[in-house]
């Protein structure tokens, strides 16, 4: 496997749930109270802090919202550098989605929140999830750099392979997955930024 896809394939030791419940903590709030701030399920606050299951995008930022706290912060990783125009990439914030078997790394500073591009790696049997998801506005399109791509966009399935890329509006119905035994890298960018 490749040095540079192998280096956020392994998942991260102290993941999302961890810094969702260390935040819950510092806060002083219990897994009620961000339930009701939040309108997620006690049950599934509880999955998502022990990494038995991932939200989705939706409630990610729900329960961000009711932390008091960016989704930038479940990134890990050193600081932007250079007037927040150019991310080295020995700074790179980095998110391992565990339970859905992919990681993700921001390669665009927050101050430029119109466009956020990201470097993806899907393990493989990853994927977004099983039902289709989609954003209110904005566009989303990815060029897949290594391994393959499986994609559904309104009930229509695409096979993508490296150099292959897509583009939809947000508004459309979209899921994606690694095709095969081989871990499917990608750049992905998103308008507006979402993390």
């Amino acid at each position: 496997m490749d040095a540079i896809v192998q280096n956020i394939s392994e998942p991260l030791e102290e993941g999302l749930g961890h810094r969702l419940r260390l935040r819950r903590k510092v806060k002083g709030l219990s897994l009620q109270e961000v339930a009701l701030r939040s309108g997620v399920s006690v049950g599934q606050l509880s999955h998502v802090e022990r990494g038995l299951s991932m939200p989705s995008l939706r409630s990610l930022r729900q329960i961000c919202a009711a932390l008091d706290m960016p989704m930038g912060w479940l990134f890990e990783g050193g600081a932007e550098a250079d007037d927040g125009v150019v991310v080295r990439a020995s700074a790179r914030r980095r998110i391992d989605l565990g339970a859905k078997g992919m990681a993700k790394e921001l390669l665009t500073p927050d101050a430029c929140p119109g466009i956020q591009m990201m470097r993806v790696v899907i393990r493989p049997g990853g994927s977004s999830g099983e039902q289709p998801y989609n954003n209110p506005d904005g566009a989303k399109c990815a060029l897949v750099l290594s391994g393959q791509l499986g994609l559904e966009v309104d009930n229509q399935s695409f096979k993508l392979n490296a150099g292959d890329s897509f583009a939809i509006e947000s508004q459309k119905m979209l899921r994606f997955w690694c095709e095969g035994a081989e871990p499917c890298e990608l750049i992905w960018t998103v308008t507006p930024a979402y993390y």
